[in-house]
């Protein structure tokens, strides 16, 4: 007998509540460094919410470090008003297209400060605790709680995984997660893949997996986190699905497939 489906909509979850655009005073030191060295140290720093996923960093240019900023000469209208770029220098280290600096007309707070690409600088701390991928969204929540529900995954008609007790992930903006203990996973039908992803609310992977059917390969289809963040201790070494491309089923319910939540879905919602 066919598990009911559920007939509720699919984005069943909270969502980003954060308009583009937004901006809002960072309560906590920030720092970044680049070749060993800080390039800014402040504690008057902004959030800037150029998209309503998560905010990035936005300091006064007079907390940078023994670095200057280099005018390269091209503006754009953003979310939160215009910038300018600039490449940045710090001793012998030039990173071009590293930072936009906030103009006149932009959100409030915003003039005269500095946005840097994530990936300009080398490294960014948050007091003395290292941040990855994107600031961490003050409005995002992420919780990992035991469940008794049962969870069964399948995809073209095969079963990949029928697990008794699961791990939920509740985050802010995201289906929930089911992560499940290997051992009710059918490993024969998962391939290990190169792909390696981070999150700065659960660290990063330590590996996925393709599933094998007799209708094809999905790929990356499923991960794991075998060394997450102290905050997400309880997934340690599960395995979750990708609720988008397979068929869960959870307590003898078939779940609606949401649709991915991307920058352009957002926008266009």
């Amino acid at each position: 007998m066919a598990a009911p489906v559920r007939t509720d909509p699919a984005q069943n979850y909270p969502g980003f509540i954060v308009p583009a655009g937004h901006t809002e005073p960072v309560p906590r030191r920030i720092r970044a460094y680049l070749d060993g060295r800080p390039v800014l140290d402040t504690r008057r720093a902004r959030y800037v919410w150029e998209w309503p996923g998560y905010p990035q960093y936005s300091v006064p240019v007079d907390d940078l470090i023994d670095a200057e900023l280099e005018d390269e000469g091209r503006s754009e209208d953003w979310a939160p008003g215009p910038v300018r770029r600039h490449a940045l220098r710090a001793g012998e280290t030039l990173r071009r297209s590293a930072a936009w600096v906030w103009q006149d007309g932009a959100a409030e707070g915003l003039p005269g400060t500095v946005r840097f690409e994530w990936n300009a600088v080398d490294a960014w701390f948050e007091e003395d605790e290292q941040v990855f991928v994107h600031p961490r969204n003050p409005y995002t929540r992420v919780d990992a709680l035991r469940s008794g529900s049962r969870v069964r995954v399948e995809v073209d008609g095969t079963l990949l995984a029928d697990a008794p007790t699961c791990v939920t992930v509740f985050e802010t903006g995201l289906p929930t997660r089911y992560y499940l203990d290997r051992v009710h996973v059918d490993l024969t039908r998962m391939q290990p893949s190169d792909t390696e992803t981070a999150c700065p609310y659960k660290g990063t992977t330590s590996g996925y997996w393709s599933a094998h059917t007799a209708a094809g390969v999905h790929r990356d289809i499923a991960w794991a986190y075998d060394f997450p963040t102290r905050q997400l201790q309880p997934i340690t070494g599960l395995m979750c699905f990708y609720n988008e491309r397979v068929d869960l089923t959870v307590d003898g319910v078939l779940l609606p497939r949401p649709a991915p939540v991307s920058r352009a879905s957002l926008r266009s919602s």
